[in-house]
Protein backbone atom coordinates (compact mmCIF):
# COMPACT_ATOMS: atom_id res chain seq x y z
CA UNK A 1 0.00 0.00 0.00
CA UNK A 2 1.64 3.28 -1.20
CA UNK A 3 1.16 6.44 0.91
CA UNK A 4 -1.18 8.19 -1.42
CA UNK A 5 -3.26 4.80 -1.14
CA UNK A 6 -3.30 5.03 2.53
CA UNK A 7 -4.28 8.61 2.37
CA UNK A 8 -7.26 8.02 0.36
CA UNK A 9 -8.37 5.18 2.61
CA UNK A 10 -7.94 7.75 5.53
CA UNK A 11 -10.04 9.95 3.62
CA UNK A 12 -12.93 7.36 2.92
CA UNK A 13 -12.94 6.31 6.18
CA UNK A 14 -13.60 10.16 7.33
CA UNK A 15 -16.29 10.47 4.82
CA UNK A 16 -17.68 7.03 6.63
CA UNK A 17 -17.61 8.48 9.82
CA UNK A 18 -19.32 12.05 8.74
CA UNK A 19 -22.04 9.91 7.15
CA UNK A 20 -22.88 7.51 10.37
CA UNK A 21 -22.60 10.96 12.31
CA UNK A 22 -24.72 13.33 10.16
CA UNK A 23 -21.88 15.73 9.87
CA UNK A 24 -21.52 18.26 7.26
CA UNK A 25 -19.22 16.55 4.72
CA UNK A 26 -18.40 19.73 2.81
CA UNK A 27 -15.99 20.39 5.26
CA UNK A 28 -13.93 17.34 4.01
CA UNK A 29 -10.65 18.29 1.69
CA UNK A 30 -10.42 16.58 -1.79
CA UNK A 31 -7.23 14.94 0.04
CA UNK A 32 -5.13 14.03 2.66
CA UNK A 33 -1.95 13.66 3.26
CA UNK A 34 0.12 11.46 5.67
CA UNK A 35 3.58 11.59 7.82
CA UNK A 36 6.34 9.66 8.31
CA UNK A 37 6.82 9.54 12.39
CA UNK A 38 10.13 9.88 13.17
CA UNK A 39 10.52 7.48 16.01
CA UNK A 40 9.40 4.23 14.51
CA UNK A 41 7.63 3.15 17.65
CA UNK A 42 5.02 5.89 16.88
CA UNK A 43 3.64 3.58 13.22
CA UNK A 44 4.22 3.22 9.93
CA UNK A 45 2.33 6.56 8.94
CA UNK A 46 0.43 9.57 11.25
CA UNK A 47 -2.34 11.78 10.12
CA UNK A 48 -3.75 14.69 11.11
CA UNK A 49 -6.86 14.81 9.65
CA UNK A 50 -8.92 14.95 12.87
CA UNK A 51 -6.99 17.84 14.43
CA UNK A 52 -7.86 19.98 11.19
CA UNK A 53 -11.41 18.83 11.17
CA UNK A 54 -12.19 18.93 14.79
CA UNK A 55 -13.06 23.33 15.02
CA UNK A 56 -15.29 22.85 11.79
CA UNK A 57 -17.07 20.44 12.82
CA UNK A 58 -17.54 21.09 16.54
CA UNK A 59 -16.52 17.81 17.58
CA UNK A 60 -13.56 17.57 19.60
CA UNK A 61 -10.59 16.41 17.71
CA UNK A 62 -9.24 13.27 19.98
CA UNK A 63 -13.43 12.30 20.29
CA UNK A 64 -13.06 12.41 15.95
CA UNK A 65 -9.70 10.52 16.28
CA UNK A 66 -11.59 7.95 17.98
CA UNK A 67 -14.64 7.71 15.71
CA UNK A 68 -11.87 7.29 12.60
CA UNK A 69 -9.27 5.12 14.30
CA UNK A 70 -12.39 2.76 14.85
CA UNK A 71 -13.55 3.22 10.88
CA UNK A 72 -9.96 2.69 9.76
CA UNK A 73 -9.08 -0.46 11.90
CA UNK A 74 -11.67 -2.36 9.85
CA UNK A 75 -9.86 -1.62 6.57
CA UNK A 76 -7.85 -3.81 5.18
CA UNK A 77 -4.09 -3.92 5.04
CA UNK A 78 -4.38 -1.22 8.25
CA UNK A 79 -2.87 -3.21 11.22
CA UNK A 80 -3.87 -1.08 14.30
CA UNK A 81 -4.55 3.03 14.86
CA UNK A 82 -3.85 4.63 17.93
CA UNK A 83 -4.63 7.61 18.89
CA UNK A 84 -1.42 10.43 20.13
CA UNK A 85 -2.01 13.64 21.85
CA UNK A 86 -4.49 15.87 21.01
CA UNK A 87 -5.83 13.89 18.12
CA UNK A 88 -2.55 12.48 16.06
CA UNK A 89 -3.73 9.18 14.19
CA UNK A 90 -1.03 6.43 14.58
CA UNK A 91 -1.03 4.11 11.51
CA UNK A 92 0.09 0.66 11.55
CA UNK A 93 0.17 -1.52 7.62
CA UNK A 94 0.30 -5.51 8.25
CA UNK A 95 3.61 -6.61 6.40
CA UNK A 96 1.30 -8.08 3.60
CA UNK A 97 -0.46 -4.49 2.99
CA UNK A 98 3.17 -3.00 2.97
CA UNK A 99 5.12 -5.32 1.13
CA UNK A 100 2.82 -5.68 -1.85
CA UNK A 101 4.35 -2.61 -2.99
CA UNK A 102 7.29 -3.89 -3.81
CA UNK A 103 5.77 -6.47 -6.74
CA UNK A 104 3.63 -3.26 -7.83
CA UNK A 105 6.77 -0.96 -8.24
CA UNK A 106 8.43 -3.89 -10.48
CA UNK A 107 5.40 -4.18 -12.49
CA UNK A 108 4.86 -0.75 -12.73
CA UNK A 109 8.36 -0.25 -14.01
CA UNK A 110 9.52 3.19 -15.51
CA UNK A 111 6.34 4.57 -15.12
CA UNK A 112 6.39 4.15 -11.21
CA UNK A 113 6.74 7.72 -9.76
CA UNK A 114 4.43 9.19 -12.55
CA UNK A 115 1.24 11.11 -11.80
CA UNK A 116 -1.30 13.32 -13.40
CA UNK A 117 -0.79 15.80 -10.66
CA UNK A 118 -0.37 18.71 -13.45
CA UNK A 119 -2.20 17.29 -15.80
CA UNK A 120 -3.95 19.88 -18.02
CA UNK A 121 -1.09 22.73 -17.97
CA UNK A 122 0.57 23.55 -20.61
CA UNK A 123 4.15 24.96 -19.92
CA UNK A 124 6.56 26.75 -21.90
CA UNK A 125 9.78 25.87 -20.08
CA UNK A 126 12.96 28.15 -21.00
CA UNK A 127 16.72 27.47 -19.89
CA UNK A 128 20.21 28.21 -20.26
CA UNK A 129 19.49 30.60 -23.56
CA UNK A 130 23.37 31.70 -23.63
CA UNK A 131 24.36 34.43 -26.01
CA UNK A 132 26.06 32.33 -29.23
CA UNK A 133 29.50 34.70 -28.40
CA UNK A 134 31.12 32.07 -25.82
CA UNK A 135 30.92 28.50 -24.81
CA UNK A 136 28.16 27.87 -22.00
CA UNK A 137 30.23 29.47 -18.83
CA UNK A 138 29.39 28.02 -15.55
CA UNK A 139 26.38 29.58 -14.78
CA UNK A 140 24.34 28.03 -18.13
CA UNK A 141 26.05 24.78 -16.97
CA UNK A 142 23.89 24.98 -13.89
CA UNK A 143 20.56 25.91 -15.24
CA UNK A 144 21.00 23.03 -18.32
CA UNK A 145 21.34 20.66 -15.36
CA UNK A 146 18.23 21.74 -13.42
CA UNK A 147 16.37 22.73 -16.49
CA UNK A 148 16.76 19.96 -18.13
CA UNK A 149 15.69 17.83 -14.57
CA UNK A 150 12.99 20.15 -14.17
CA UNK A 151 11.53 19.32 -17.44
CA UNK A 152 11.29 15.72 -17.09
CA UNK A 153 9.52 15.79 -13.55
CA UNK A 154 7.38 18.54 -15.33
CA UNK A 155 6.38 15.93 -17.81
CA UNK A 156 6.21 13.11 -15.08
CA UNK A 157 3.96 14.71 -13.11
CA UNK A 158 1.54 14.58 -16.37
CA UNK A 159 1.86 18.19 -17.60
CA UNK A 160 2.56 18.94 -21.64
CA UNK A 161 6.01 20.67 -21.81
CA UNK A 162 8.01 22.27 -24.21
CA UNK A 163 11.28 23.40 -23.66
CA UNK A 164 13.22 26.01 -25.62
CA UNK A 165 16.81 27.85 -25.67
CA UNK A 166 16.28 31.21 -26.86
CA UNK A 167 19.20 32.30 -29.21
CA UNK A 168 19.78 36.22 -28.98
CA UNK A 169 21.70 36.48 -32.71
CA UNK A 170 20.43 40.13 -32.41
CA UNK A 171 21.81 43.15 -30.70
CA UNK A 172 25.39 44.87 -29.31
CA UNK A 173 27.00 41.69 -27.83
CA UNK A 174 27.14 39.97 -31.59
CA UNK A 175 28.51 42.77 -32.64
CA UNK A 176 31.40 43.10 -30.45
CA UNK A 177 31.49 38.98 -31.16
CA UNK A 178 32.30 39.84 -35.01
CA UNK A 179 34.64 42.62 -33.99
CA UNK A 180 36.72 39.73 -31.94
CA UNK A 181 36.30 37.10 -34.77
CA UNK A 182 37.73 40.00 -37.44
CA UNK A 183 40.14 41.66 -34.86
CA UNK A 184 41.57 37.59 -34.50
CA UNK A 185 42.12 36.90 -38.42
CA UNK A 186 44.00 40.07 -38.37
CA UNK A 187 46.42 39.26 -36.07
CA UNK A 188 45.03 42.16 -33.69
CA UNK A 189 44.46 42.14 -30.07
CA UNK A 190 40.56 41.70 -29.31
CA UNK A 191 38.84 45.32 -28.97
CA UNK A 192 38.17 46.76 -25.62
CA UNK A 193 34.78 45.98 -25.33
CA UNK A 194 35.12 42.63 -27.20
CA UNK A 195 35.58 38.49 -26.18
CA UNK A 196 38.52 37.19 -25.66
CA UNK A 197 39.96 33.20 -25.05
CA UNK A 198 41.21 30.42 -27.39
CA UNK A 199 37.47 29.97 -28.54
CA UNK A 200 37.89 33.21 -30.74
CA UNK A 201 40.75 32.35 -32.18
CA UNK A 202 39.45 28.79 -33.11
CA UNK A 203 35.44 30.50 -34.65
CA UNK A 204 37.83 33.31 -36.61
CA UNK A 205 39.66 30.19 -38.30
CA UNK A 206 36.63 28.12 -38.98
CA UNK A 207 35.08 31.39 -40.39
CA UNK A 208 37.81 31.60 -42.61
CA UNK A 209 37.90 28.19 -43.99
CA UNK A 210 34.57 28.39 -44.84
CA UNK A 211 34.89 32.11 -46.39
CA UNK A 212 38.63 32.02 -47.44
CA UNK A 213 38.18 35.47 -49.27
CA UNK A 214 36.71 37.16 -45.89
CA UNK A 215 39.70 39.66 -45.33
CA UNK A 216 39.15 40.70 -48.91
CA UNK A 217 36.26 42.22 -48.29
CA UNK A 218 35.53 45.55 -47.25
CA UNK A 219 35.42 46.15 -43.24
CA UNK A 220 31.64 46.57 -43.18
CA UNK A 221 31.29 42.69 -45.63
CA UNK A 222 34.15 41.52 -43.44
CA UNK A 223 32.30 41.88 -40.34
CA UNK A 224 28.82 40.65 -41.77
CA UNK A 225 30.52 37.21 -42.87
CA UNK A 226 32.29 37.09 -39.43
CA UNK A 227 29.02 37.32 -37.80
CA UNK A 228 26.76 35.55 -39.85
CA UNK A 229 28.69 32.71 -40.33
CA UNK A 230 31.07 32.88 -36.85
CA UNK A 231 27.39 32.77 -34.54
CA UNK A 232 26.66 29.65 -36.84
CA UNK A 233 29.20 28.15 -35.56
CA UNK A 234 29.47 29.10 -32.43
CA UNK A 235 26.05 27.95 -31.86
CA UNK A 236 26.46 24.94 -33.42
CA UNK A 237 29.08 24.29 -31.24
CA UNK A 238 27.04 25.40 -28.41
CA UNK A 239 24.20 22.89 -29.10
CA UNK A 240 26.87 19.96 -29.53
CA UNK A 241 28.11 20.78 -26.26
CA UNK A 242 24.65 20.62 -24.74
CA UNK A 243 23.74 17.05 -26.40
CA UNK A 244 27.02 15.50 -25.50
CA UNK A 245 25.30 17.05 -21.69
CA UNK A 246 22.28 15.09 -22.50
CA UNK A 247 20.26 18.30 -23.30
CA UNK A 248 17.78 18.06 -26.14
CA UNK A 249 15.37 21.28 -26.74
CA UNK A 250 12.35 20.97 -28.47
CA UNK A 251 12.86 24.69 -29.73
CA UNK A 252 15.77 26.62 -30.52
CA UNK A 253 14.46 29.95 -31.14
CA UNK A 254 16.00 32.79 -32.51
CA UNK A 255 15.67 36.64 -31.88
CA UNK A 256 15.99 37.46 -35.30
CA UNK A 257 12.84 35.72 -36.30
CA UNK A 258 10.98 38.11 -33.84
CA UNK A 259 12.33 41.37 -35.88
CA UNK A 260 12.36 39.64 -39.56
CA UNK A 261 8.75 38.57 -38.51
CA UNK A 262 7.49 41.89 -37.53
CA UNK A 263 6.58 40.68 -34.27
CA UNK A 264 8.09 43.47 -32.24
CA UNK A 265 5.59 45.85 -34.04
CA UNK A 266 2.47 43.30 -33.52
CA UNK A 267 3.45 43.20 -29.49
CA UNK A 268 3.72 47.00 -29.28
CA UNK A 269 0.35 47.20 -31.45
CA UNK A 270 -1.04 44.63 -29.03
CA UNK A 271 0.12 46.60 -25.97
CA UNK A 272 -1.17 49.66 -27.43
CA UNK A 273 -4.69 48.26 -27.75
CA UNK A 274 -4.64 47.14 -23.94
CA UNK A 275 -4.01 51.14 -23.35
CA UNK A 276 -0.12 50.98 -21.51
CA UNK A 277 1.62 52.44 -24.25
CA UNK A 278 2.85 56.38 -24.13
CA UNK A 279 4.56 58.20 -26.53
CA UNK A 280 7.84 60.40 -24.94
CA UNK A 281 10.79 62.26 -25.28
CA UNK A 282 10.40 61.02 -29.44
CA UNK A 283 10.55 57.33 -27.92
CA UNK A 284 7.66 54.65 -27.80
CA UNK A 285 7.17 53.23 -23.54
CA UNK A 286 5.03 50.89 -21.98
CA UNK A 287 3.45 52.17 -18.56
CA UNK A 288 4.78 49.10 -16.49
CA UNK A 289 4.91 51.48 -13.29
CA UNK A 290 1.19 50.47 -13.06
CA UNK A 291 1.60 46.93 -12.14
CA UNK A 292 4.18 47.19 -9.94
CA UNK A 293 7.60 47.94 -12.25
CA UNK A 294 10.48 50.20 -10.48
CA UNK A 295 9.73 52.64 -14.03
CA UNK A 296 8.03 52.63 -17.10
CA UNK A 297 10.19 50.98 -20.05
CA UNK A 298 11.60 51.79 -23.46
CA UNK A 299 10.16 49.93 -26.11
CA UNK A 300 11.62 51.80 -29.14
CA UNK A 301 14.08 54.41 -29.07
CA UNK A 302 13.80 57.91 -30.60
CA UNK A 303 16.23 56.62 -32.84
CA UNK A 304 13.53 54.15 -33.91
CA UNK A 305 15.85 51.19 -32.67
CA UNK A 306 14.05 48.57 -30.49
CA UNK A 307 15.23 47.28 -27.09
CA UNK A 308 15.95 44.49 -26.00
CA UNK A 309 12.83 44.76 -23.75
CA UNK A 310 10.47 45.40 -26.72
CA UNK A 311 12.37 41.42 -27.92
CA UNK A 312 11.10 40.29 -24.39
CA UNK A 313 7.38 41.23 -24.86
CA UNK A 314 7.28 40.02 -28.19
CA UNK A 315 9.05 36.87 -27.52
CA UNK A 316 6.26 36.05 -24.21
CA UNK A 317 3.27 36.88 -26.73
CA UNK A 318 4.68 34.60 -29.54
CA UNK A 319 4.77 31.97 -26.36
CA UNK A 320 0.87 32.83 -25.39
CA UNK A 321 -0.10 32.81 -29.26
CA UNK A 322 1.65 28.96 -29.61
CA UNK A 323 -0.88 27.73 -26.78
CA UNK A 324 1.41 27.77 -23.54
CA UNK A 325 -0.08 28.52 -20.53
CA UNK A 326 2.35 28.99 -18.43
CA UNK A 327 5.88 30.16 -19.31
CA UNK A 328 8.63 29.62 -16.86
CA UNK A 329 11.70 31.37 -17.35
CA UNK A 330 15.59 30.29 -15.66
CA UNK A 331 17.77 33.39 -15.47
CA UNK A 332 21.16 33.65 -13.95
CA UNK A 333 21.46 35.55 -10.50
CA UNK A 334 22.25 38.98 -12.67
CA UNK A 335 18.76 39.28 -14.05
CA UNK A 336 17.13 39.38 -10.78
CA UNK A 337 16.16 43.07 -11.57
CA UNK A 338 14.23 41.56 -14.32
CA UNK A 339 11.16 40.06 -12.72
CA UNK A 340 9.44 43.16 -11.54
CA UNK A 341 9.27 43.86 -15.39
CA UNK A 342 8.53 41.31 -17.09
CA UNK A 343 5.68 40.41 -14.97
CA UNK A 344 3.98 43.76 -15.53
CA UNK A 345 4.80 43.33 -19.12
CA UNK A 346 2.67 39.85 -18.55
CA UNK A 347 -0.33 41.85 -16.77
CA UNK A 348 0.19 44.67 -19.33
CA UNK A 349 -0.76 41.80 -21.94
CA UNK A 350 -3.74 41.30 -19.56
CA UNK A 351 -2.46 38.28 -18.31
CA UNK A 352 -1.80 37.16 -14.80
CA UNK A 353 1.63 36.92 -13.99
CA UNK A 354 1.11 34.86 -10.76
CA UNK A 355 -0.20 32.28 -13.43
CA UNK A 356 0.59 32.90 -16.74
CA UNK A 357 4.60 33.83 -15.67
CA UNK A 358 7.11 32.22 -13.29
CA UNK A 359 10.77 33.28 -13.55
CA UNK A 360 13.02 31.12 -11.50
CA UNK A 361 16.36 32.47 -10.58
CA UNK A 362 19.51 31.06 -9.93
CA UNK A 363 22.34 31.64 -7.56
CA UNK A 364 26.59 31.37 -9.05
CA UNK A 365 28.17 28.32 -9.14
CA UNK A 366 31.95 27.68 -8.24
CA UNK A 367 33.93 25.12 -9.25
CA UNK A 368 36.56 24.71 -6.42
CA UNK A 369 39.98 22.43 -6.32
CA UNK A 370 41.89 22.29 -3.15
CA UNK A 371 39.88 24.77 -1.52
CA UNK A 372 40.10 27.42 -4.01
CA UNK A 373 38.42 28.23 -6.51
CA UNK A 374 39.21 27.57 -10.13
CA UNK A 375 38.77 30.95 -11.80
CA UNK A 376 39.43 30.31 -15.05
CA UNK A 377 38.80 28.02 -18.36
CA UNK A 378 42.52 27.35 -20.33
CA UNK A 379 39.50 27.75 -24.00
CA UNK A 380 37.43 30.76 -22.56
CA UNK A 381 40.19 32.73 -21.13
CA UNK A 382 37.91 34.53 -18.47
CA UNK A 383 35.15 31.69 -17.34
CA UNK A 384 34.71 28.01 -16.39
CA UNK A 385 32.92 26.85 -19.18
CA UNK A 386 30.43 23.19 -19.65
CA UNK A 387 33.31 21.49 -20.92
CA UNK A 388 35.88 21.89 -18.24
CA UNK A 389 33.31 20.84 -15.88
CA UNK A 390 32.46 17.83 -17.72
CA UNK A 391 36.06 17.30 -17.80
CA UNK A 392 36.73 18.17 -14.06
CA UNK A 393 33.92 15.17 -12.86
CA UNK A 394 32.39 13.59 -15.79
CA UNK A 395 28.47 14.18 -16.79
CA UNK A 396 27.37 12.56 -14.59
CA UNK A 397 28.85 13.81 -11.49
CA UNK A 398 28.05 17.47 -12.58
CA UNK A 399 24.23 16.50 -13.64
CA UNK A 400 23.88 15.55 -10.11
CA UNK A 401 25.81 18.01 -8.15
CA UNK A 402 24.27 20.77 -9.62
CA UNK A 403 20.60 19.07 -9.41
CA UNK A 404 21.12 18.50 -6.08
CA UNK A 405 20.92 22.03 -4.14
CA UNK A 406 18.24 24.38 -4.03
CA UNK A 407 18.64 26.76 -7.15
CA UNK A 408 18.14 29.77 -5.42
CA UNK A 409 21.36 28.87 -3.00
CA UNK A 410 24.72 29.61 -4.71
CA UNK A 411 27.04 26.31 -4.57
CA UNK A 412 30.81 25.34 -4.65
CA UNK A 413 31.52 22.32 -6.65
CA UNK A 414 34.31 20.40 -4.83
CA UNK A 415 36.28 18.28 -8.02
CA UNK A 416 38.44 15.96 -5.32
CA UNK A 417 34.72 14.99 -3.11
CA UNK A 418 32.63 14.59 -6.58
CA UNK A 419 35.40 12.42 -8.04
CA UNK A 420 35.96 10.38 -5.11
CA UNK A 421 34.80 6.96 -4.82
CA UNK A 422 33.75 6.80 -1.15
CA UNK A 423 29.94 7.46 0.12
CA UNK A 424 30.86 11.32 0.63
CA UNK A 425 30.47 11.10 -3.44
CA UNK A 426 26.76 11.32 -3.39
CA UNK A 427 26.26 10.63 -7.27
CA UNK A 428 28.62 7.72 -6.55
CA UNK A 429 26.30 6.68 -2.97
CA UNK A 430 23.25 6.84 -5.24
CA UNK A 431 24.45 4.60 -8.26
CA UNK A 432 26.37 2.36 -6.10
CA UNK A 433 23.00 1.05 -4.92
CA UNK A 434 21.81 0.66 -8.56
CA UNK A 435 24.82 -1.19 -9.10
CA UNK A 436 24.29 -3.67 -6.05
CA UNK A 437 21.02 -3.89 -6.92
CA UNK A 438 21.76 -5.03 -10.40
CA UNK A 439 24.48 -7.31 -9.18
CA UNK A 440 22.23 -9.29 -6.81
CA UNK A 441 19.66 -10.09 -9.64
CA UNK A 442 22.20 -11.48 -11.61
CA UNK A 443 23.91 -13.75 -8.76
CA UNK A 444 20.05 -14.84 -8.19
CA UNK A 445 20.01 -15.71 -11.36
CA UNK A 446 23.39 -17.96 -11.31
CA UNK A 447 22.12 -19.64 -8.36
CA UNK A 448 18.53 -20.41 -9.85
CA UNK A 449 16.54 -17.89 -7.34
CA UNK A 450 13.63 -15.84 -9.50
CA UNK A 451 11.32 -13.91 -8.23
CA UNK A 452 8.43 -16.32 -9.65
CA UNK A 453 4.99 -15.22 -10.81
CA UNK A 454 3.52 -12.03 -9.33
CA UNK A 455 0.34 -14.18 -8.15
CA UNK A 456 2.96 -16.52 -6.02
CA UNK A 457 4.30 -13.66 -4.04
CA UNK A 458 4.08 -13.35 -0.47
CA UNK A 459 4.22 -9.60 0.72
CA UNK A 460 3.49 -10.78 4.44
CA UNK A 461 7.17 -12.60 4.58
CA UNK A 462 8.55 -8.79 3.90
CA UNK A 463 8.13 -8.03 7.81
CA UNK A 464 11.63 -7.62 9.01
CA UNK A 465 11.93 -4.06 10.51
CA UNK A 466 14.40 -2.94 7.60
CA UNK A 467 12.39 -4.29 5.02
CA UNK A 468 9.55 -2.36 5.92
CA UNK A 469 11.64 1.11 6.33
CA UNK A 470 12.71 0.59 2.72
CA UNK A 471 9.46 -0.31 1.69
CA UNK A 472 8.22 2.93 2.97
CA UNK A 473 10.86 4.90 1.60
CA UNK A 474 9.86 3.57 -2.19
CA UNK A 475 5.95 4.22 -1.22
CA UNK A 476 7.34 8.11 -1.14
CA UNK A 477 8.73 8.55 -4.92
CA UNK A 478 5.20 9.16 -6.56
CA UNK A 479 4.73 12.06 -4.12
CA UNK A 480 8.30 13.33 -4.07
CA UNK A 481 8.03 13.62 -7.58
CA UNK A 482 4.91 15.38 -7.69
CA UNK A 483 5.89 17.91 -4.92
CA UNK A 484 9.54 18.49 -7.18
CA UNK A 485 7.67 19.25 -9.95
CA UNK A 486 5.08 21.36 -8.41
CA UNK A 487 7.59 23.41 -6.19
CA UNK A 488 10.18 23.20 -9.31
CA UNK A 489 12.63 21.63 -6.95
CA UNK A 490 14.45 18.88 -8.83
CA UNK A 491 16.69 18.35 -5.88
CA UNK A 492 14.35 16.94 -3.92
CA UNK A 493 14.44 13.79 -6.14
CA UNK A 494 17.95 14.13 -5.24
CA UNK A 495 18.03 13.90 -1.75
CA UNK A 496 15.25 11.51 -1.96
CA UNK A 497 17.18 8.97 -3.26
CA UNK A 498 20.30 9.47 -0.55
CA UNK A 499 17.75 8.56 1.48
CA UNK A 500 16.45 5.32 -0.64
CA UNK A 501 20.13 4.21 -0.77
CA UNK A 502 21.00 4.43 2.95
CA UNK A 503 17.56 2.31 3.38
CA UNK A 504 18.43 -0.31 0.83
CA UNK A 505 22.39 -0.82 2.70
CA UNK A 506 20.81 -1.35 5.80
CA UNK A 507 18.32 -3.91 4.17
CA UNK A 508 21.51 -5.12 2.50
CA UNK A 509 22.93 -5.65 5.92
CA UNK A 510 20.53 -7.01 7.85
CA UNK A 511 18.84 -9.23 5.21
CA UNK A 512 20.09 -11.18 2.92
CA UNK A 513 18.90 -12.30 -0.71
CA UNK A 514 20.76 -15.08 -1.64
CA UNK A 515 20.80 -18.36 -0.59
CA UNK A 516 24.09 -19.65 1.12
CA UNK A 517 26.27 -22.28 -0.26
CA UNK A 518 23.22 -25.19 -0.62
CA UNK A 519 20.91 -23.98 1.26
CA UNK A 520 17.35 -24.37 -0.47
CA UNK A 521 15.60 -21.39 -2.03
CA UNK A 522 12.68 -19.90 -0.31
CA UNK A 523 9.79 -17.92 -0.58
CA UNK A 524 11.33 -15.15 1.80
CA UNK A 525 14.34 -15.07 -0.93
CA UNK A 526 12.01 -14.38 -3.72
CA UNK A 527 9.89 -12.15 -1.83
CA UNK A 528 13.72 -10.00 -1.12
CA UNK A 529 14.57 -9.63 -4.82
CA UNK A 530 11.03 -8.63 -5.19
CA UNK A 531 12.05 -5.68 -3.11
CA UNK A 532 15.82 -5.54 -4.44
CA UNK A 533 14.29 -5.16 -7.98
CA UNK A 534 12.11 -2.73 -6.43
CA UNK A 535 14.56 -0.30 -5.13
CA UNK A 536 16.57 -0.52 -8.42
CA UNK A 537 13.37 0.15 -10.45
CA UNK A 538 13.03 3.75 -7.69
CA UNK A 539 16.77 4.36 -8.47
CA UNK A 540 17.01 4.45 -11.86
CA UNK A 541 13.57 5.89 -12.02
CA UNK A 542 14.66 9.08 -9.84
CA UNK A 543 18.36 8.99 -11.60
CA UNK A 544 16.73 9.15 -14.93
CA UNK A 545 14.78 12.41 -13.93
CA UNK A 546 17.56 14.12 -13.32
CA UNK A 547 19.64 12.97 -16.34
CA UNK A 548 21.96 10.64 -14.77
CA UNK A 549 22.74 7.35 -15.67
CA UNK A 550 21.77 3.89 -12.93
CA UNK A 551 24.81 1.84 -14.09
CA UNK A 552 24.56 -2.32 -13.57
CA UNK A 553 28.17 -2.45 -12.64
CA UNK A 554 30.40 -0.25 -10.85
Amino acid sequence: MTPANLAATVLSAARAVFETRGLDASVLPETTTLERPRNPEHGDYASTLALQLGKKTGVAPRELAAALAEELGRQPGVKSVEIAGPGFLNIRLDAAAAGVLARDIVLAGAKYGQSDSLHGEKINLEFVSANPTGPVHIGGVRWAAVGDALSRLLRAAGATVGTEYYFNDAGSQIDRFARSLYASAKGEPAPEDGYGGAYIAEIATAVQAEAPDVLKESETGALETFRRVGVELMFAEIKQSLVEFGVHFDTYFNEKDLHDRGELQEALDRLRDQGHIFEADGATWLRTTEFGDDKDRVLRKSDGDWTYFAADCAYYLDKRKRGFDRIVIMLGADHHGYIGRMKAMAACFGDDPAVNLEILIGQLVSLVRDGEPVRMSKRAGTVITLEDFVDAIGVDATRYALARYSSDSPIDIDIEEWTRATKDNKVYYVQYVAARTANVARNAADVGLTRGEPAAFNPGLLSHEKENDLLKALGEFPAVVASAAELREPHRVARYLEDVAAAYHRFYDNCRVLPLGDEPITDLQRARLWLNDATRTVIANGLALLGVSAPERM
